[in-house]
């Protein structure tokens, strides 16, 4: 459970920001949109890897 404690005087949509920042960062959103559908495994190593490739790439052309 999230919570957020609004001190004395404070705004309330700077609480809400706080609010909304910490529910960001709980990933419940991302969790919801990635089941939405099914990905199958071999799609998700491809996933993987072309990305593992593409990082890859990056740390060469820094070199």
């Amino acid at each position: 459970m999230i919570v957020v404690p609004v001190k004395e005087g404070e705004n309330i949509d700077r609480a809400l920001k706080r609010f909304k920042r910490k529910f960001e960062k709980t990933g419940v959103i991302a969790e919801l949109r990635r089941r939405q559908q099914f990905d199958k495994p071999s799609v998700i190593k491809r996933d993987k890897k072309m990305h593992a490739v593409y990082v890859q790439k990056l740390q060469q052309q820094e070199d």
